[in-house]
């Protein structure tokens, strides 16, 4: 069984059939109900309607107060809102899928995804510039326009799209059901901690759910682009690959210049070879010219290793301007 269990992490040999998921009516008309329930809580926000006094008497509560025991896992919790480290741990999970698969698309599906949310929410956030609980300044006001960043949360929305995007990229309904439970708890308890922190006012949180919603709903529309860039990004890298083989086959194989093959010559000592080929005479003439050059040679490089002498007796040639040792004359 442990076989079959490790044998499913290891890449498979071709890319899967993905059923890509397309733009349906009904998910048309989930879209269209969605945004206009979005528009209908910033209409709420910026007339001070009711969901502001509601905002106004949560924040009064002090949650974090009321039930302090939660207030340590909370802090640790909030984080799998957070933009970086969700990112990080998400986009390790795709990448390992995309080199299983043999395709881009679940990074680059994460990639657009991001990009739908940092511009989308970060534009509202930026035009509506409300301010915190804690930085509130009025009670009762929505605190627009103030220069402040957080309606809608972007915690909350950034929880929304980092774990949907794990049911929206599911191969099958029994994972992309499961997925989608267990992502749709992730980005609820993210936001309501937000709230009981007092970091966010419960619009900013109700906000922030309808936009990563938003942005999951209209991933169908961009499929088509993402298409197109994991096409032109795979051919990139097939152009690298074919200059890099090109390259190292070049310089792992040059061409020689006289042939097909090189032709390695031996070379032998110019002492042997004289003696060999040449007379008595000869061989003085050329043991007086070499043994010149090789004291010279001698002095000038360095000597090799004692191991490397040569064994043979030395002897004197014929031809030696040195004189033969006299031997002692002994007394008679």
């Amino acid at each position: 069984m442990r076989t079959d269990i490790f044998a499913r992490l290891d890449r498979e040999p071709e890319p899967p059939k993905i059923e890509i998921p397309r733009m349906s009516r009904t998910r048309v008309t989930l879209f269209g109900g969605t945004l206009a329930f979005y528009l209908a809580i910033v209409i709420a926000v910026l007339a001070s309607s009711w969901l502001v006094t509601l905002d106004w008497k949560i924040m009064l509560f002090r949650p974090y107060q009321q039930w302090q025991q939660l207030h340590a896992f909370l802090d640790y919790f909030v984080v799998l809102g957070q933009r970086g480290p969700t990112a990080v741990m998400i986009a390790a999970w795709l990448g390992w899928r995309s080199w299983r698969q043999h395709t881009l698309r679940p990074l680059l599906v994460l990639g657009a995804s991001l990009l739908l949310l940092n511009v989308t929410v970060g534009a509202v956030k930026l035009g509506l510039g409300r301010l915190g609980p804690h930085y509130a300044t009025q009670i009762g006001s929505a605190e627009l326009f103030a220069g402040g960043d957080i309606f809608p949360s972007g915690h909350t929305a950034n929880a929304v799209v980092t774990w949907g995007i794990l049911a929206y990229l599911a191969t099958t309904p029994r994972a992309r059901r499961y997925l989608s439970i267990g992502s749709s708890v992730v980005a609820l308890g993210v936001g309501a901690t937000t709230v009981y922190l007092g970091t966010h006012w419960l619009s900013d949180v109700l906000l922030g759910w309808v936009a990563g919603l938003l942005i999951l709903l209209a991933l169908p529309w961009f499929e088509p682009t993402i298409a197109r860039t994991e096409t032109a990004v795979l051919a990139v890298r097939e152009q690298v690959r074919a200059r890099w083989r090109e390259r190292r086959g070049t310089v792992s194989a040059p061409a020689p210049a006289d042939g097909p093959w090189p032709v390695i010559v031996p070379q032998l000592p110019a002492q042997e070879d004289e003696d060999a080929g040449r007379s008595t005479v000869g061989t003085a003439h050329s043991g007086r010219g070499t043994a010149g050059r090789n004291t010279t040679a001698q002095l000038t490089q360095p000597r090799p290793h004692a191991t490397a002498r040569s064994e043979r007796t030395p002897t004197t040639p014929a031809g030696s301007r040195r004189p033969p040792r006299s031997r002692p004359v002994t007394g008679g």
